[in-house]
């Protein structure tokens, strides 16, 4: 499928008025293309994050927490069994203990036993567990039954989420979400362990007005910052002015040594250094491996990594961890092969892609088809549900679905109006506008596949369905150095502020495959000599090309030098 490579607009006053206050001139001109208007905007001082108070609910959660510390109540967390569901828990569990709780537990849902979310049955858990107060991160917003039945055994309920609200909000004593109506917050984009963080900070300016500590002797929360980065990078939230300074901050951290004992295991585990570390090895290196434990094994093993102090258990958690997502890998392959085989044979290779694609196979495993559906949206770029069979006592007949989509096809409100259209069709369903996940009786696949191709062929576009990619135009000569690529390496990139992609047309000087599935390149970028690779790549390209690639740098013999990781061409 053919790719049109573009050129970001770059305000030229913007940029201008960035390197005359010092800002290095090619980021200059990377950071106004990404709509940052002020050298102020670039200020990750803690100082400049937006206050607690302007988060709706957060002072009614401090009340409620400190008045809970106070009796001495037992609070117990209920936590998603994703990356940033762990690092949510992780904070609250060390924040809630720095701040004075003596019982501070915490409750995690099987992804394939309890699905995702508070339910009646969970409530009855914590419940038992002897808690008071239950407290959801990461989820909750959803979970009206839940809610419901906790407040019924006479717990109380204070949901922290990010995610959309449904029409109608749970009951619970309070909630916290910046997604919430009547929330005026600056950043809606805050993920889960953002929003229990920013809890936090309003609880210790609770206790610090009813005299438990003074401004000199408060806990010092930022300590919790390296792992509020991790999640909000991990969960691939946008990162506005407000996330990039969490994860600045968290970063800083990591590179001066300063973190959980969990996560310096994760970066060994994972061979990546934590005093180069940047938002790559978050989103590519430590998140994959906590994920892995929601995805294939019990998310507890992730939060016990991120909440313990022993490094000696750290370290072996972590690698646990690594062993679980090496599975994950092998799995992921092989269903991988598959989906592409059966979505391949839904499509001829000469037609066009349908508007959307559905895919499902009984041997799927549930903790991994998310991932497959962002493969297969990659390929085909179209909005993609995978299917595979609820291995849930009881449910045998459910299948249990994540979805991928496209720039300019909201993912959740699909699923919102396909539950309109056939109520009887979708048991569950929730999400955001490019990753969702629902539920549905086997019996009603077809029906779901029908319902989902109708609603992508009413909403998409031809020019939604050309695949685009967004770069930054010519790299001149002079930038293609290490130590500029290390400059740009230590900046905060990622969702919604997208990591440096340049785009230049080159020569191809020679190309071979390597490893059987990569193509790797000797190039020539204006006149001189630059090695490439692109992974995944097999087919040969032409002697002259635009090519879209990343900056690297390769060190081979103890010598370091750039090389082009090429991300795509214009054919």
């Amino acid at each position: 499928m053919s790719m049109q490579i573009l050129t970001r607009d770059v305000p030229p006053r913007t940029a201008w008025a960035l390197e005359q206050a010092g800002v290095h001139p090619l980021l200059s001109r990377l950071f106004a293309a990404r709509g940052i208007q002020s050298p102020e905007e670039l200020d990750d001082g803690l100082a400049k994050l937006l206050p607690p108070n302007t988060l709706k609910g957060t002072e009614a959660a401090a009340t409620l927490l400190a008045d809970a510390i106070s009796a001495q109540k037992r609070l117990c967390i209920v936590a998603d069994y994703d990356c940033d569901g762990a690092t949510a828990c992780a904070v609250g569990l060390r924040g809630l203990r720095m701040l004075g709780a003596q019982h501070a537990s915490y409750i995690v849902p099987d992804r394939v036993v309890d699905g995702y979310g508070l339910t009646a049955p969970i409530a009855q858990r914590v419940k038992q567990s002897g808690a008071d107060v239950l407290i959801t991160v990461d989820n909750g917003i959803a979970s009206l039954e839940g809610v419901t039945e906790a407040q019924n055994l006479g717990l109380q309920v204070l949901v922290t989420d990010h995610h959309l609200p449904a029409a109608s909000l749970p009951t619970a004593d309070v909630i916290v979400n910046p997604n919430q109506p009547g929330c005026t917050f600056d950043s809606k984009a805050l993920a889960g362990v953002g929003v229990m963080f920013y809890v936090l900070l309003a609880l210790r300016a609770e206790l610090r007005k009813r005299g438990m500590f003074t401004a000199e002797t408060q806990p010092k929360l930022d300590a919790l910052l390296p792992l509020v980065a991790l999640g909000t990078v991990a969960d691939v939230v946008k990162l506005d002015n407000n996330n990039r300074r969490l994860v600045a901050q968290g970063l800083k951290r990591i590179r001066a040594g300063a973190m959980p004992s969990g996560m310096l295991a994760l970066f060994k585990a994972a061979g990546r250094d934590p005093r180069v570390a940047t938002t790559f090895d978050f989103g590519f290196a430590l998140g994959p491996r906590i994920n892995a434990a929601g995805r294939l094994s019990d998310m507890t093993l992730g939060i016990e990594c991120l909440s313990t102090d022993d490094a000696a258990r750290a370290d072996e958690l972590a690698r646990q961890l690594d062993s679980i997502n090496r599975e994950r890998r092998d799995i992921e392959g092989d269903m991988r092969q598959q989906a592409m085989d059966i979505a391949e044979s839904l499509i001829d290779e000469h037609d066009e892609p349908p508007p959307a694609i559905c895919v499902f196979d009984p041997d799927f495993h549930e903790g991994v088809v998310g991932i497959v559906a962002s493969r297969i949206k990659d390929k085909f770029h179209r909005p993609c549900f995978v299917f595979a069979a609820s291995n849930a006592p009881g449910k045998e007949h459910e299948l249990k679905g994540s979805g991928r989509s496209i720039p300019g096809f909201h993912l959740r409100d699909a699923l919102d109006l396909m539950a309109k259209q056939h109520p009887q069709l979708l048991l569950r369903f929730g999400g955001h506008a490019m990753a969702a996940g629902c539920t549905i009786e086997e019996e009603h696949l077809e029906l779901f596949e029908a319902c989902f191709m109708e609603v992508a062929a009413t909403w998409l576009s031809p020019a939604t369905l050309q695949r685009k990619l967004e770069t930054d135009g010519p790299l001149e000569a002079q930038y293609r150095r290490v130590e500029f690529v290390d400059v740009m390496h230590k900046e905060v990139w990622g969702q919604g502020f997208a990591p440096p992609v340049f785009s230049d047309d080159v020569e191809v000087v020679s190309q071979r495959l390597v490893g059987e599935k990569h193509l790797a390149l000797k190039l020539k970028h204006q006149g001189q000599p630059v090695d490439g690779i692109w992974f995944g790549r097999i087919e040969p390209l032409p002697a002259r090309v635009k090519l879209a690639y990343r900056l690297d740098v390769d060190e081979w013999q103890g010598q370091k030098r750039v090389r082009f990781m090429v991300e795509a061409a214009e054919i």
